[in-house]
């Protein structure tokens, strides 16, 4: 597992960082207070206080996967 901060601050932001988690074949998790969401559903994302940054979590054994996927995503991070 692999942790990092992200923040999404529009809704073309949700919707390509969406895109991205959905192309990870490993499970990914948001996490915001006490609520953890499937970083795979748009909906569950908007549920979520998106003015705060976002604890997001990949459970994936695979160095290179991880690094493939954090690479996609670099422009959410924090």
């Amino acid at each position: 597992m692999k942790s990092i901060k992200i923040h999404l601050s529009s809704i073309e932001d949700v919707k390509q960082f969406v895109n991205a988690a959905s192309l990870a074949d490993f499970e990914v998790d948001l996490i915001s207070g006490r609520y953890i969401i499937d970083a795979k559903s748009i909906m569950g994302i908007f549920s979520l206080d998106l003015s705060k940054d976002i604890d997001l979590r990949a459970y994936c054994d695979d160095e290179a996967k991880l690094a493939a996927f954090f690479k996609q995503i670099e422009k959410f991070t924090v």
